[in-house]
């Protein structure tokens, strides 16, 4: 296998992108690209979440964790059923009632358009660095192996910078016009490849291991990797504290943020956009367990064959998969990697431009703007956020820092508190807030999280946060609309506006 094989996989692999993107992209209009003309079928909505919701770090980084921290994992992935049930019959039913489609729209009627802006901007913030971040992950897995032992015609060596602007034009051009509609049937394609290389990894494996189906599962059982539960509260995966804390995960990365939430609003009616959720939720359960029992087989084989498990754990499945499963596992590997990493990225162009401008532009909001100028406006956003996001992947190149990484990634995961906390707040409570003030209460509470997470060991005797950083983070900026709250004649405004959704327009 040369790297340029590969190479034609891939090129023969976004070649069919395109080929789906020129025939959903047809007649395309403004209502195409937002929602996809409210036509999305449920189950291809439901099986492109998949790949929409896992990353090209998720493909190795589950895996690799699995020597640390068994099925643990799993725990999470309970709780993201429980964070499923609450999108289906809380939020759904919120955001087709007001027709959205910005989610973000919510906040304006509710609180007022800085409320919008804010939650607005933190989605941006965060998926824009999120995207950028696994987009660099991948690609410096990808790009090593293809360009490192090969120079283009017998000259030269093909840059960094020259692979990941590839990458971003070709994401570029079969989103640019299609956008949802475009999207839901790429999604589906993809998430059916990341399935496809999950499992032929495992009969890779297996097959180097000399294992049947059977004896597969019997090795998994008796594997000191596959423990699931874990009862001790002081243990950082405590089943109760897992299992909440991927319920919470569950509602703010999938039912309150945009990137998310768009293709389920492109389902034909709350019905079938429920039957997605539900549809989405067992398979992804399903999946989850494929990717920690590849994680187990993998160390079960790296023990069999005495080779070093990386300290970096992120690193084995690569490293197994490239260097001594042999060719078709690694053919197999990169496939599934692609898969993973652009079924994620690809639709945040999509998304970050609808809500730059649904939210920002406010497009929706001036009807003397003819058709021709929205699509100029919203394809001027798509193709900004595409530099943006190539110009912030070339910054983590040129800064060669891991720690960067890791620092931008713990950044979005602070950017959901506040999402948490003002939809929180506007679903319970009936009162209205100082909008001008909002934007204050979601910065400072991810503030204030940063410091206690970084003195917690010290000013809590040895106490470390997790993933419940998420839950405080909500809980602080709920509280902070809670002293922000107004008690004169806007509350009854207020209380006449949530009983009539549909004048929040």
């Amino acid at each position: 296998m040369t790297p340029a094989f590969v190479l034609a996989c891939i090129v023969g692999y976004f070649g069919f992108l395109l080929l789906i993107a020129r025939i959903t992209s047809r007649n395309a209009t403004s209502a195409s690209y937002f929602l996809g003309n409210k036509a999305s079928p449920w189950i291809a909505v439901a099986f492109g979440l998949i790949g929409d919701s896992l990353s090209g770090v998720t493909f190795i980084s589950v895996p690799g964790q699995v020597g640390t921290n068994q099925f643990s994992y799993l725990q999470i992935v309970m709780g993201y059923v429980l964070g499923y049930v609450v999108i289906a019959h809380v939020l759904l039913p919120l955001y087709y009632r007001l027709n959205l489609t910005s989610i973000y729209t919510y906040l304006r009627g509710r609180f007022g358009p800085a409320s919008q802006k804010a939650g607005s901007f933190f989605f941006l913030l965060s998926r824009t660095g999120g995207a950028a971040a696994r987009l660099f992950l991948a690609a410096s897995v990808i790009h090593p192996f293809l360009f490192d032992r090969w120079l283009l015609w017998d000259r030269w060596k093909v840059p960094f910078w020259a692979t990941v602007t590839t990458i971003i034009l070709l994401i570029l051009i079969y989103t640019l016009k299609g956008g949802i509609k475009t999207l839901v049937w790429t999604d589906t394609f993809q998430s059916s490849l990341l399935l496809l290389g999950v499992a032929l990894s495992i009969v890779a494996i297996a097959g180097e291991l000399n294992l049947g189906f059977g004896e597969m599962i019997a090795t998994l059982r008796q594997s000191e990797h596959t423990r699931v539960f874990f009862w001790d509260w002081q243990d950082p995966k405590y089943f109760w504290k897992q299992f909440l804390s991927g319920a919470f995960i569950a509602i703010v990365m999938t039912g309150l943020d945009q990137n998310m939430m768009q293709k389920n609003l492109s389902c034909r009616s709350l019905r079938e956009a429920q039957k997605n959720i539900y549809a989405f939720t067992a398979v992804m359960f399903l999946v989850n367990l494929l990717f920690l029992s590849l994680g187990a087989l993998l160390h079960v084989y790296a023990q069999d064959k005495t080779i070093s498990v990386p300290q970096n754990t992120d690193q084995l499945f690569p490293m197994l998969a490239l260097q001594h499963l042999g060719h078709f596992a690694a053919v197999v590997f990169l496939v599934g990697l692609t898969a993973a990493t652009f079924s994620s990225a690809d639709s945040v162009l999509t998304t970050l431009t609808t809500s730059f401008c649904i939210d920002f532009l406010e497009i929706d909001r001036r009807p003397a703007m003819s058709e021709v100028q929205r699509i100029g406006v919203r394809r001027r956003a798509h193709f900004g956020f595409a530099a943006v996001l190539l110009l912030v992947i070339l910054g983590f190149e040129a800064l060669n820092s891991q720690a960067v990484i890791t620092a931008v990634l713990t950044l979005a995961g602070y950017t959901y508190g506040p999402l948490l906390g003002l939809f929180a707040f506007g679903l319970i409570h009936r009162r209205a807030v100082r909008d001008r003030l909002v934007p204050v209460i979601c910065v400072l509470s991810p503030a204030v999280c940063y410091v206690l997470d970084a003195n917690s060991q010290a000013w809590f005797k040895g106490y470390r946060f997790g993933f419940e950083l998420l839950m405080l983070n909500g809980l602080l900026t709920y509280l902070g609309l809670w002293v922000i709250a107004r008690t004169d004649e806007a509350d009854h405004e207020m209380h006449e506006r949530h009983e009539n959704p549909a004048s929040w327009s």
